[in-house]
Parts: C-alpha cells; sequence; structure tokens
C-alpha cells in the first residue's frame, strides 16, 4: 500500500531536479547536466581551513592563510564549490520554501561531518528574521544531518541576540564588524564538546567566525563549520 501511494505521488507530482527543474528518478537527485556541473570539495586540502589544494601537499600542509593568521575553528568542510547549482539550492531553500531541499544538501554534506562530533549547532537566526522568514534553513539542514547520523542537534545554547543589517555585498571587514559581538552562548551545553556548526553557505567566514568564538568562550572543545556550499578565491557569489 505504501509503495502504492508513492507511485501514484510520483505520478502525479514527478521528482525534480534541484537544479533546474527536470523530471528526474527520485527525489534529491540532480539531473545528469547540473550533477555533472557540481564541484565537490574534498582532499587534498589545508589541514585547518579545508580550502582545497590542486595537488597533495602532504599530511598537515596548510595555506598561506592559515600560516599567517591560523583560524580558531578546526576547518571549514563544505559539499559542494559556489556555483550556479549550488547557488540555486541555496536560494530556493532560504527565500523560496522549498524546506525539502535541507535534504537534498544533508545528503551530500553528512560525508564531511568529523568522526568525533558530539553535537550539531545550527547558525542561529535573530529572531524577527526568524518570525519572518518562518524557519532557519541551517536548523533544517541540520535536522536533516543529525537523521542521516543520529548525531543530537543542539538549537538553544547559541543565540543570535543582536539583529544585524544582510551582509551581501559588504567587504570582508565590514561584514566581520557587523558580526562581532551578535551571538552569545547560553548555559554549559557545549563545555568540553566537539561542536559542529552548520550552515547553508559559507562566504567571508565573518558570521561563523563570530559563532565560534562565542562558542570557544563557552569552553567548547572545537569548532568545525559544515556548509552546503562554500564560496572560494575564484568564484563570484551573486
Amino acid at each position: 500500500m505504501v509503495k502504492l501511494a508513492a507511485m501514484l505521488r510520483d505520478l502525479a507530482l514527478p521528482p525534480r531536479c534541484p537544479g533546474c527543474g527536470e523530471i528526474v528518478a527520485a527525489a534529491h537527485r540532480f539531473c545528469a547536466p547540473c550533477w555533472s556541473s557540481l564541484r565537490f570539495i574534498g582532499p587534498p586540502w589545508c589541514a585547518a581551513c579545508n580550502r582545497p589544494f590542486e595537488h597533495d601537499r602532504g599530511e598537515g600542509a596548510r595555506c598561506a592563510s592559515c600560516l599567517a593568521d591560523p583560524p580558531a575553528h578546526a576547518g571549514v568542510r563544505a559539499a559542494i564549490a559556489y556555483g550556479p547549482v549550488a547557488r540555486t539550492v541555496a536560494l530556493r531553500l532560504k527565500y523560496a520554501r522549498r524546506t525539502a531541499y535541507a535534504e537534498t544538501a544533508a545528503r551530500l554534506m553528512v560525508r564531511h561531518l568529523p568522526a568525533h562530533v558530539d553535537v550539531l549547532i545550527p547558525v542561529p537566526l535573530h529572531r524577527w528574521r526568524l518570525w519572518r522568514r518562518g524557519y532557519n534553513q541551517a536548523s533544517l539542514i541540520a535536522d536533516e544531518l543529525s537523521r542521516l547520523s543520529s548525531v543530537a542537534v543542539d538549537r538553544t545554547t547559541l543565540e543570535r541576540h543582536r539583529a544585524t543589517a544582510p551582509l551581501r555585498g559588504h567587504s570582508r571587514r565590514a561584514r566581520a564588524q557587523a558580526v562581532r559581538a551578535a551571538f552569545r552562548t547560553c548555559g554549559d551545553g557545549v563545555r568540553d564538546r566537539h561542536v559542529v556548526l552548520v550552515d547553508d553557505v559559507y562566504t567571508s567566514g565573518a558570521t561563523t567566525d563570530a559563532c565560534t568564538a562565542a562558542l570557544l568562550r563557552a569552553k567548547a572543545r572545537s569548532v568545525t563549520i559544515l556548509a552546503w556550499t562554500r564560496v572560494l578565491d575564484d568564484d563570484q557569489p551573486a
């Protein structure tokens, strides 16, 4: 009966590619052209920030930026490099209420979860923005990651207590200044725990750096950032 219902549903509303809308074989699958256009991120990469290298530089190798200014976080992992399809999925999830795309993203992100993760924490929205949008896309992704990995989600320890203007179009320095004191923690839920901070798009790192600082002040053992897509030096966010 369940299989029959699923077949009837797919006939009436066939699954479509999250990137272009073409009909595909199953939900959360990309069509061949969209799939082939995705740039997956993985080793070899910088041991500190996980920025991909063109070739293997050896175990523990760091990029020039991390050698000059070591990050406080334990790495920035992302499923896909920023590009047209990754952007479409992120924008439709964030603004077009395509909440099922949280599972689409999580399915490709889960392979990057560190082996030692204790808890997933989504980057929080300010309460007014959450009220206007109706949901937090990072929290939806974290829920799907939790379902796929059985790692618990914590939505209460990290709080965005100060509203900030949208960061799009601002310089790296302006972004960092805007969010510097926007986050705080409540309680000791992350003390001595390895945290994975979940977000949809990693751009300059200003927001996640501010979150990381707050979590480390709360005595988190480590903070690894995990995003659906990451802007690299040769990518141009729109």
